[in-house]
């Protein structure tokens, strides 16, 4: 029976890169070597890094303008200790949009590096909802938000205007929508998404907003040395970085962030219509605010959830319970997600409302 992943991730990608990525683990580029095995300084995984690095400016249309892009490792919690490091002057603080569990994540590692700024929350709603209306302190050395919030499924759809650095999480929609990136100084985004497996993490740094903290930066941690070091300061995740660069060449094949736009556009409209016309679903987030990549939805009534998980369980359907701070289910669509298995996913709910 085929198999509908809606795993929040480590999730689904593509089938040809599956394919791709075996063969290499048993002969890459005819070489008699396993991916597995290769030299990260070889001729052949060098090659890897500089398309995978040049491919992501590509397809966020950054080339030419300043940025550079970096494989590393650490997952995006890293990148919360990083980010402060890099950007935060000593004596210097920081402004933040708390939208849910990464985002604190994110607030708890810059509170032991100075002020710390929560301009908004929507916590004491249980994060159903993208705060507006707040004001950015200009004395602040950089703000940061979460594009997408996977656990309560809303997603930023009007990134604020600001004079400071502008930085975003965007784990779980990178290469997912159209934006004008370049009006962000630091994206970073787990790959483990819509790029690659787990075990790389994608920076990508307007350069010139670096080297103006005053404080001693661990080497592990500065950018500066990443960039120097073309992403090789440390051993790079050889196969992460490779099948990452698997799926950003599958999705140029497909016409680039534009197309897959109208894909993940079409897959929510499809379930978020269900959930809004079924009577026994409600969704969760707040409508303006629906992320494309995560539907979070709950049964009106609790007592249909047994028949509800067998059905869905029995149509190949996986990973779509909620997370247990939520509760209900969440579906996540992510750029692999055919429109097929959000059809299979509608058509259980419908089976189910016919059924009570």
């Amino acid at each position: 029976m085929k198999k509908h992943n809606y795993s929040a991730g480590p999730c689904i990608l593509p089938q040809e890169v599956f394919e791709k990525a075996a063969q290499a683990v048993l002969n890459f580029n005819n070489s008699g070597l396993s991916i597995l095995e290769i030299s990260h300084r070889s001729k052949d995984f060098v090659a890897v890094m500089d398309e995978a690095r040049a491919l992501v400016l590509e397809l966020l249309n950054l080339e030419g303008k300043g940025y550079q892009a970096l494989f590393l490792q650490g997952g995006a919690s890293l990148e919360f200790l990083r980010v402060p490091y890099n950007l935060m002057k000593e004596s210097g603080k920081a402004a933040y949009l708390d939208t849910g569990t990464w985002a604190n994540g994110a607030i708890k590692e810059a509170k032991a590096f100075g002020e710390t700024v929560v301009v908004a929350s929507s916590k004491d709603e249980n994060y159903n909802h993208i705060p507006k209306g707040f004001t950015i302190p200009s004395d602040a050395n950089y703000f940061h938000c979460t594009s997408n919030n996977t656990i309560f499924g809303t997603q930023i759809k009007d990134f604020p205007k600001t004079d400071i650095p502008l930085v975003c999480d965007m784990s779980s929609d990178i290469f997912s929508r159209t934006l004008d990136f370049s009006k962000f100084d630091i994206i970073y985004a787990g790959a483990q998404k819509n790029m690659g497996p787990a075990g790389t993490t994608l920076v990508v740094i307007k350069e010139e907003i670096l080297g103006k903290t005053g404080r001693a930066i661990p080497n592990i941690l500065n950018y500066q040395q990443h960039i120097t070091k073309e992403s090789m300061y440390n051993t790079p995740p050889v196969f992460a970085v490779y099948t990452s660069l698997l799926t950003l060449q599958w999705l140029k094949k497909l016409g680039g962030v534009p197309a897959i736009e109208k894909i993940n556009e079409a897959k929510a409209n499809l379930l978020y219509n269900e959930i809004d016309r079924n009577t026994l679903f409600n969704g969760v987030a707040v409508k303006e605010d629906r992320s494309i990549m995560n539907a979070t939805f709950t049964l009106v009534n609790p007592e249909h959830q047994e028949l509800f998980d067998t059905m869905w369980k029995e149509a190949g359907i996986s990973g779509i319970n909620g997370h247990r701070s939520v509760g209900g289910y969440r579906a996540s669509m992510y750029n692999a997600l055919p429109l097929e298995s959000v059809q299979v996913l509608v058509d259980v709910m419908k089976e189910l409302e016919n059924k009570i």
